[in-house]
């Protein structure tokens, strides 16, 4: 969903000015003061991860490869750790523009996908901080790894500990926006 100031435009119209990889279907006229981005209760995010020895040519540019196996019980317990409201600030921009750091997640888990090989790290939540997802992401990806990380670990981060104490943020190509609820 999106939404635009000025009068409603057809999705081919909307489409010609937009990224190739974003697409409108359809267009509608909203209530009036109707924001698609401060309306809506929830977001739902997938991020992709390849774990095999060698990248899978099909998942270039839609899933982060990892060479390194994972500790598929490390990273359910930091997921599982995620659930209810804490506070992000070990999981966002250092600088930020953000006044308050606490999101409630109301999903948060690991899935294989169907066609093997790759996992999926689902969340869902009111509202999430710039490069959250993606923080969270190369932090449970670094607990899960040969590291000195743990899920113990994980969880203190959810006390507004500074990003600095968290991993790296892992690269953008392997996260979807799945869904938005309003």
């Amino acid at each position: 969903m999106a939404s635009h100031p000025d009068d409603p435009a057809s999705a081919q119209a909307l489409n010609g000015v937009l990224a190739p990889d974003v697409r409108i279907l359809s267009s509608d006229v909203a209530a009036e003061g109707f924001d698609a981005r401060r309306d809506a209760r929830s977001r739902s995010y997938r991020y992709r991860v390849e774990v095999a020895p060698v990248a899978s040519p099909f998942e270039r540019g839609r899933a982060l490869h990892s060479r390194t196996p994972l500790d598929r019980a490390v990273l359910d317990a930091c997921a599982a750790s995620l659930l209810g409201r804490h506070d992000f600030t070990a999981f966002t921009k250092a600088q930020s523009e953000h006044s308050h750091f606490e999101r409630t997640i109301a999903r948060s888990e690991w899935a294989e996908e169907e066609n093997g090989g790759v996992l999926a790290f689902w969340i869902e939540a009111d509202s999430f901080l710039r490069h959250m997802v993606r923080a969270l992401v190369g932090t449970m990806l670094f607990a899960a790894g040969p590291n000195e990380g743990d899920a113990v670990w994980f969880k203190s981060l959810l006390d507004g500990r500074p990003r600095s104490e968290a991993a790296d943020t892992a690269p953008p190509h392997g996260l979807f926006l799945e869904s938005v609820s309003y």
